[in-house]
């Protein structure tokens, strides 16, 4: 059974209930951003999912040098944290240099480093330095069992607190698949593993200038990775994705995220985990 990552508010892994990752993709203001953290606060708690608000200070790897990126890093922070002072949850970010990741962990609980990005040893030795949970996403280009180098990358780094993320892997042009036996390949290395639902159904860079996606899909893969055995779901959620200045095709709209979720619980369930009634 994978190690359970301590939160602080909660523990993430073991026997401890599927934990929501989810929020904006990139930080567009401080009303979108303190209003849909709180609103997906409230539909957590009465499903009794443990809940971390996650949103970009930066973008770093658009597809077009014109597309929106976020507000910076030193706006980003001090927003994040005013989310988690106002909201009362954990905040979880996305860092892409060494420079970035203390700055970064002055704001954010848990470091994301992004896909792109996942074998970079001095970004991972320099986000686990910081003490911060460290979430990694498995690139695109990477077999699950690829990534236990990752890991051991962390853990000579220093840390254990370690979650990992699958996100589908490249198949063919514009277009990717997740094969559901890396979430067991990557769970057998001793750490939770998440599933990154919409990042999974994007299409990378299939708008020309910008990534489409096919948000219809959500939940058919979300719920084959709560069979599968998952240990928490990672969405980027949006009142309205059709406005959003980031992977608007591919996130959930939050008037559907509740019915989604209480549907990947009541498959959590049958999977074995999470019966408990929620508190």
């Amino acid at each position: 059974m994978p190690f359970e990552v301590d939160l602080g508010p909660f523990k993430i892994g073991g026997a401890q209930r599927h934990v929501l990752i989810a929020g904006p993709c990139v930080l567009e203001s401080e009303k979108l951003a303190l209003e849909t953290a709180q609103r997906i606060a409230e539909i957590a708690q009465s499903l009794g999912m443990p809940y971390v608000f996650k949103s970009s200070y930066d973008k770093a790897n658009r597809t077009s040098i014109t597309s929106f990126r976020g507000p910076g890093i030193q706006a980003g922070v001090t927003l994040l944290r005013k989310v988690k002072e106002q909201v009362g949850v954990p905040v979880l970010t996305d860092v892409h240099s060494v420079e970035e990741a203390g700055l970064a962990a002055e704001g954010a609980d848990i470091l994301q480093i992004p896909a792109f990005l996942c074998r970079q040893t001095d970004l991972l030795v320099a986000a686990a330095k910081t003490g911060r949970v460290v979430n990694v996403k498995k690139g695109q280009f990477l077999s699950p069992w690829e990534m236990s180098n990752v890991v051991k990358k962390l853990e000579e780094s220093g840390t254990k607190r370690i979650i990992l993320t699958e996100r589908g892997s490249s198949f063919g042009y514009n277009n990717l698949v997740v094969d559901m036996r890396a979430l067991p390949i990557m769970r057998s290395f001793g750490y939770p593993v998440v599933f990154d639902a919409t990042h999974s159904v994007q299409l990378p860079g299939g708008g020309g200038t910008k990534s489409s996606g096919q948000r219809e899909f959500v939940a058919p893969l979300a719920g084959a990775a709560a069979a599968a055995g998952c240990d928490g779901f990672f969405m980027e959620v949006h009142p309205d994705p059709d406005t959003a200045l980031s992977d608007g095709p591919n996130m959930v709209p939050l008037h559907q995220l509740k019915p989604l979720l209480e549907r990947l619980l009541r498959i959590c369930q049958a999977a074995g985990k999470g019966s408990e009634d929620p508190a």
